[in-house]
């Protein structure tokens, strides 16, 4: 392998030598010198080819490690991961955590899982209907007359998002829309607990996005999607700490 960093040090600002890993290794993965599954040189000869220390190495691994770009196997070395869309887009479920972006990215949400919807009806097979009907079914189980098992509706209708975008075909969408759905419960779960009515609204808007699905018609499945999506974003930006939802749940449940 052939280093250009010496080159790329001269017409821009100088990198650190963990900087340096990081950019080459990912270079070579990207240029397909490092295919998926490839094994890395040992330690001493990476680090002299990349002209860094062999503890800058490290941490320029390590950090690659975090991202889903390398995987090391104890005893055995360090090497390239399957690179498949899940893992690579993984880190984006940190930033969905903070609570300052639970509009921005509700937003971002119902814009993918709109087009999610759309493009699993022309695809959908009756498999993946019957799983969705389960998916809802498990929904409904939750929401008793008497009392509403918030966590477990919340399982059955991330399934149901996930379950749509995975029938896309579209291996990088569903993992994008995975992990909005994974980092984006606080805001549902307050919405669902503070305004009355909603967790059962959401069910029978699930169901109208089914219908849709069953039907083979793109246009009305991602206008069901977008529409559902719409609440929850509208809630997020009324709402944009959750403090005022946070003291409504509290009364309800007194």
């Amino acid at each position: 392998m052939t280093s250009r960093v010496a080159g790329e040090r001269a017409s821009a600002a100088p990198l650190s030598q963990t900087d340096v890993v990081i950019h080459e290794l990912k270079r070579l993965v990207v240029e397909g010198v490092l295919g998926p599954g490839s094994r890395l040189p040992i330690e001493k000869e990476l680090a002299a080819q990349l002209g860094v220390s062999r503890g800058s190495l490290r941490e320029g691994v390590r950090a690659l490690v975090h991202l889903g770009v390398l995987e090391t196997r104890q005893g055995d070395g360090t090497y390239v991961t399957e690179l498949d869309a899940g893992r690579l887009l993984s880190p984006l479920g940190f930033l969905a955590e903070l609570p300052t972006n639970a509009a921005e990215l509700l937003g971002v949400r119902r814009i993918l899982e709109a087009e999610s919807a759309a493009l699993a009806a022309l695809s959908i097979d009756d498999e993946a209907l019957e799983i969705l009907t389960e998916a809802l079914a498990r929904a409904d189980s939750a929401l008793k007359p008497s009392s509403t098992d918030i966590e477990a509706f919340l399982d059955a209708d991330a399934d149901f998002h996930i379950r749509i975008a995975r029938s896309t075909g579209n291996s990088a969408l569903a993992a994008l829309i995975e992990n909005l759905i994974g980092r984006t419960e606080r805001t549902r779960v307050i919405r669902a607990m503070s305004e009355r009515g909603a967790v059962r609204s959401t069910q029978t808007e699930h169901y109208a996005i089914l219908a849709q699905l069953r039907r083979h018609d793109p246009q009305r499945a991602r206008i069901r999607m977008e529409a559902h999506l719409l609440g929850v974003e509208e809630f997020a930006l009324a709402h944009p700490n959750g403090t005022l939802a946070e003291g409504t749940a509290d009364r309800e449940r007194q």
